[in-house]
């Protein structure tokens, strides 16, 4: 199954999608999805009510598809995670996971527009498999503990303005990840137990029809488990937090001069197996 929130910007119903399509309201069982839903055992009550047949059928035409999680509390972010993605840029594997914070706010649905920052000439793509934390997960004992903290799994476009992020003075990236609109999420969020192995998932981007980016997250240099595991010890992870993973090559900044930045008016498509599919128009803040 599926789940899925659906409706106008902040006016949002939660879904669930059967594995035929259809759609069925869970309004009945949660007023949204997020983090109380996901630590209140939310996702075994839809799966039994939807198995019952006791859901309601919900008619989504016409419906906008928003982010599948209600604004998470945050989205932590993991860089050149991809041995791949690493070479392209010039840079060596890291040693640990590369650890930065993106504005919750500027999380979006997967077929919102993405904006362009004023005065940005170097807004790039970043297909990622994004990772939804269930369970409170604190000073983690392993990584094979990790996993049982994760609800679920989403596409995530994790939106790079790179002069804002590399090249302006101060040295955080922060700026050049948080820009409105910089986080597509979904279309919907996987329950971890339906997804089976997160570290076997064919990713890809396109950009204006043209395949941009095309991996696995097999090429991940730290898996799903580690990451939950390393970032517990440095915080607190709560339910409804969500964890971009990194992004494989094939980014405009590893491309040769002239670097294919995007501009108004470009589509972007990104797909991960099992997870669906995105698309995005581009536009001018």
């Amino acid at each position: 199954m599926h789940l899925m929130r659906l409706g106008a910007i902040g006016e949002e119903r939660p879904a669930v999608r059967a594995e035929d399509g259809t759609l069925s309201d869970i309004s009945g069982l949660t007023g949204d999805i997020d983090g109380a839903f996901l630590a209140g055992d939310g996702i075994q009550r839809v799966a039994d009510a939807l198995a019952a047949g006791s859901l309601p059928v919900l008619d989504g035409t016409g419906l906008r598809i928003g982010a599948p999680i209600a604004t998470p509390v945050k989205v932590v972010c993991i860089g050149m995670n991809y041995a791949e993605h690493a070479r392209e840029s010039g840079a060596p594997p890291p040693s640990e996971p590369v650890v930065f914070m993106k504005d919750p706010s500027c999380v979006v649905g997967p077929y919102d527009d993405v904006l362009i920052p004023r005065k940005s000439t170097k807004t790039d793509w970043e297909v990622e498999l994004a990772v939804v934390i269930g369970k409170t997960a604190r000073y983690l004992d392993s990584p094979e503990e990790a996993l049982k903290h994760v609800a679920g799994y989403a596409i995530s476009n994790d939106v790079s303005e790179r002069e804002f992020q590399l090249e302006r003075p101060g040295g955080q990236w922060d700026k050049g990840k948080s820009c409105e609109t910089f986080n597509p999420l979904g279309p919907w969020l996987k329950p971890a137990s339906e997804l089976g192995d997160p570290q076997d998932l064919a990713l890809k981007t396109w950009v204006n029809g043209e395949l941009k980016q095309d991996s696995n997250t097999k090429d991940m240099i730290f898996p799903v488990a580690e990451v939950v595991y390393f970032l517990s010890q440095y915080m607190v992870l709560r339910p409804g937090d969500v964890i971009n993973t990194g992004t494989p090559q094939g980014v405009a900044l590893g491309q040769p001069e002239p670097k294919p930045y995007l501009r108004a008016g470009d589509v972007v498509e990104l797909e991960i197996e099992g997870l669906g599919r995105q698309r995005q128009h581009v536009g001018q803040a």
